[in-house]
């Protein structure tokens, strides 16, 4: 298994005319004797999603609690927004919003009263923070409910209303963590929306989550956090050509043309139930042209040709060492 980090190509926003957004160099944490943190560099350009993925217990709300200025590290640095996590805290809250795994929104209150209670403490205007939470009501799609207490809603609202309360700051950053956990498929889907919707007015987001769907749809840039350490950071793209096992899978309904192709094709593993070859192939440009100027030159012809690469569920079994994943209701180290 490679073990190095994947080249950094320029992405959305990264250029040497964009500034990070978030960046940290050697960032460190341990909790008695245990060490969370084992030097983090990190480098995420504004107006981008960066998502943070890693087992239970694998620092990722360490992480998003020292960038935030609620914890303070032990060695390296961070810098948010321009503002050193450390000597200028105040410069980074200024700047950034944080919506937690767990809702912040207050039930006994509606809707509406946690957004104007989010405005007051923003010290906005009476008026303006009214015409702030009434904007933000309507673009989270809660106008109708922002009378009702807030205990009435639902996952997915309450999820809604989080970010909402996050918004009134107009921070430039955004920290979520987790921010679907215990939400439906369609409240997730909704919220991912949201998300799309933010960077699309130039937010950066910095996303962990376990869901590794999440990652793979929202992302412009992943690092996979493993015993404190980043064990591989790329696009998605860039991480699954990491894991062995791509191929390109050909399947024929004529048993003849099935057979031609699996005595010329040596390398291919054969199906002869399925009538299918299965071919190890890294994915790339030149190799399936390769296989198709083969097959028109044999006079072949493969009913079904479809390719195969490793998903984010492979890369993050290999690089964390099949670590456990499944609980969704938070990391045993934080």
């Amino acid at each position: 298994m490679p073990s190095s980090v994947m080249p950094t190509p320029r992405r959305r926003g990264d250029g040497p005319q964009s500034p990070a957004a978030v960046s940290t160099v050697g960032l460190r944490k341990s909790y008695g004797g245990k060490t969370v943190l084992d030097g983090i560099d990190l480098h995420i350009p504004a107006g981008t999603v960066f998502a943070l993925l890693g087992p239970n217990g694998a620092g990722k709300t360490t992480a998003v609690k020292i960038l935030s200025t609620l914890i303070t590290a032990d060695g390296g640095q961070a810098q948010v927004a321009g503002h050193d996590v450390a000597t200028s805290p105040d410069g980074v809250r200024a700047a950034i919003g944080v919506t937690g795994q767990f809702s912040a929104v207050d039930g006994l209150i509606t809707g509406e009263e946690n957004m104007l209670l989010m405005a007051d403490l923003h010290h906005l205007p009476k008026a303006e923070g009214r015409r702030v939470a009434a904007e933000l009501l309507e673009r989270f799609d809660l106008t109708e409910a922002a009378k009702k207490p807030a205990s009435t809603y639902s996952g997915g609202m309450k999820r809604r209303l989080d970010i909402a309360m996050t918004l009134v700051g107009s921070p430039r950053i955004i920290f979520l963590d987790e921010p679907t956990t215990g939400l439906d498929p369609r409240s997730r889907h909704n919220m991912w929306q949201i998300i799309r919707e933010l960077v699309s007015d130039g937010v950066t987001v910095f996303l962990t989550t376990q869901y590794l769907e999440e990652a793979d749809e929202l992302a412009d840039r992943i690092a996979v956090l493993n015993d404190g350490r980043i064990a591989a950071e790329g696009t998605a793209d860039e991480l699954k050509r990491l894991i062995p096992g791509g191929h390109v899978r050909l399947r024929f309904t004529d048993p003849a043309a099935y057979r031609s192709a699996a005595s010329a094709l040596r390398e291919a593993t054969p199906d002869d139930e399925a009538l299918a070859l299965q071919i190890p192939s890294e994915g790339s440009q030149r190799e399936l042209r390769s296989l198709l100027d083969w097959l028109d030159a044999a006079g072949v012809e493969a009913d079904e040709l479809t390719m195969h690469s490793p998903d984010l569920d492979d890369v993050f079994f290999a690089l964390t060492g099949g670590a456990d994943r499944t609980d969704k209701k938070g990391e045993a180290v934080r």
